[in-house]
């Protein structure tokens, strides 16, 4: 019997990127996308529960797909998105920034906050302007000078991606995304 697989369904997603015995996946993932950003590949990160807990009862619970951090105290937020809406923008920015902020407790002095680095993978796109299927962004002037060196958001647009020759794991990654629920595989019967 023949079953097609798409990875971009929510459960498959997270059982595929966010379960611990998956985590050889997750650290490919990471430095197939980070590989500009980082200084050295990842070797081990810690996948942590994808709540964002509320300090009030009134705070907005966020939740994320995979959350990690790894070694040097980085973290890590990986996100499927099937539909667009109108605010998708501010949630994004919303769950980065979240996530960033909780790094300090009381009495933590900003020198320990430690780069947050947010990866969406869209189904459809958001941005209209270009064909481009991948963006970055980060806190930068309007000339593009950095002004703080704390992660960013990549925004991935999967259905963006016309690679006729995949040359990088981050085109390997986003074929695989976009396309696997074309492909399909075979499930042998047991015994």
């Amino acid at each position: 019997m023949r079953h097609p697989i798409d990875p971009k369904v929510d459960c498959f997603f997270k059982a595929l990127l966010g379960a611990k015995e998956n985590r050889n996946l997750l650290i490919h993932f990471l430095n197939a996308f980070l590989v500009q950003e980082l200084v050295e590949p990842l070797v081990s990160v810690d996948i942590l529960n994808p709540y964002n807990d509320k300090e009030f009862f009134s705070d907005k619970l966020s939740i994320v797909d995979v959350k990690a951090r790894d070694s040097h105290e980085r973290l890590y937020q990986i996100e499927i998105q099937l539909t667009n809406y109108g605010h998708l923008p501010a949630r994004i920015i919303y769950n980065w920034a979240d996530i960033y902020s909780r790094q300090l407790k009381s009495g933590q002095d900003y020198s320990e906050l430690k780069p947050t680095y947010a990866i969406w993978l869209l189904a459809e796109n958001l941005i209209t302007a270009d064909n481009n299927y991948v963006h970055h962004y980060k806190i930068r002037d309007v000339q593009g000078q950095n002004f703080a060196d704390h992660g960013g958001i990549w925004l991935l647009e999967l259905n963006k991606f016309q690679a006729s020759q995949i040359d990088t794991e981050e085109q390997r990654w986003v074929n695989f995304l976009e396309r696997a629920r074309n492909w399909t595989m075979q499930i042998c019967p047991s015994g």
